[in-house]
């Protein structure tokens, strides 16, 4: 997606040669023509797998997810974060630590939500160490529910996460691969 990467580009910013900030277009401000574009795209790849419900973690996963499950015609699920007072006792939970914040977490999903009848596809904001992905899945693999993939805006191919999904077996597309960071500049792979 070339204007996927003319976006990052012009306002990314990188903030090390591990971290890229990308609040200006996928965590804190969203452009939704471009958003509406990636999930276009997204189910274009994954439109023969007979998807039943899209799957993200909250936040920045939303939007993209969004796009994708509304082109797709299937429901959104996401993952929380956290607990709510009106948590049910009957959700599924795992634990992750978090790269970008430095936090670990709980995230949840409702069985009422995720059942062993469907076929789900992950979509997600970007994948560095696949902590949270990671995390999904086994909520996803523990609700009998079928992967059927997974769908990621930016992949940061020098840090472990997409390749130890692709190990799994589990069938990565990604819009962007991003190669480097280093010298504070983004090279795309």
């Amino acid at each position: 997606m070339d204007k996927l990467k003319e976006k990052i580009l012009a306002h990314g910013v990188v903030v090390s040669d591990q971290v890229l900030k990308l609040d200006a277009l996928l965590n804190h401000q969203v452009d939704p023509q471009l958003t509406m574009e990636m999930g276009r795209e997204f189910a274009s790849r994954f439109r023969d797998t007979g998807v039943t419900r899209v799957v993200t973690v909250e936040s920045s996963g939303i939007p993209v997810a969004f796009a994708t499950a509304l082109e797709l015609g299937v429901p959104l699920v996401f993952a929380r974060r956290k607990k709510t007072l009106l948590a049910e006792s009957n959700m599924l939970c795992e634990r992750v630590p978090s790269f970008t914040k430095g936090i670990v977490t709980d995230i949840l999903i409702s069985r009422d939500y995720i059942s062993e009848d469907d076929k789900v596809l992950f979509i997600d904001d970007i994948i560095a160490n696949g902590d949270a992905a990671q995390g999904l899945i086994k909520i996803i693999e523990r609700s009998g529910a079928e992967l059927v993939g997974a769908g990621i805006v930016v992949e940061k191919q020098f840090q472990s996460g997409a390749g130890q999904l692709r190990e799994q077996g589990i069938r990565l597309e990604t819009l962007v691969a991003i190669a480097s960071l280093e010298g504070g500049k983004v090279t795309f792979g």
